[in-house]
Parts: structure tokens; sequence; C-alpha cells
């Protein structure tokens, strides 16, 4: 996949309070920069309820759309998240 990135490349927060939009991101890049898989979580930015949950494999990128209000966070510091655009 090519990409165009959109915004600086942030430590993911840990924990639902520490969830962002990622500067209001479509699309996140995902990337685990350690040698264990990590839970990542997807919640509604209005209501704080999870959409959905993945697993982002040792050292393994993944990409996930969203709306923009969405938040994100990862249940470890390992995980990675910029704002990317699919060209």
């Amino acid at each position: 996949m090519i990409i165009t990135v959109k915004g600086t490349e942030v430590t993911a927060g840990v924990g639902t309070s520490n969830a962002s939009n990622i500067g209001s991101a479509r699309l996140v890049r995902c990337a685990n920069s350690g040698g264990t898989a990590r839970l990542v979580t997807l919640e509604s930015g209005t209501s704080g309820t999870a959409i959905g949950t993945f697993t982002v494999p040792a050292n393994g990128v993944q990409y996930v759309w969203k709306d923009a209000a969405d938040e994100i966070f990862a249940a470890h510091a390992d995980i990675k998240f910029a704002s990317v655009a699919q060209n």
C-alpha cells in the first residue's frame, strides 16, 4: 500500500481515558514496535463505547479506517499511531 503521511507518529495512549482521534484522522497506521502482539481498541468519539478491537502482530503494521471523531487507544505503548491517506 502506498500512503501519504498526514501527521506525526505518536505513541498510543494506553486505556480509554487516553484515547485520541489522531487529529481527526480517517485512516490510521498502527505500528507495533515491540516483539509481542498488542491489542488496539477503536471507540465511538461521541459515546466512548467500544466499536471493536484488533491485534497488531509483533513488529507488525495494521491500518484502520475510522470516522473523524472516533478515538483509538492501545493496551501498550509499543503501538504507534500516524494519520495517513491511501494513494
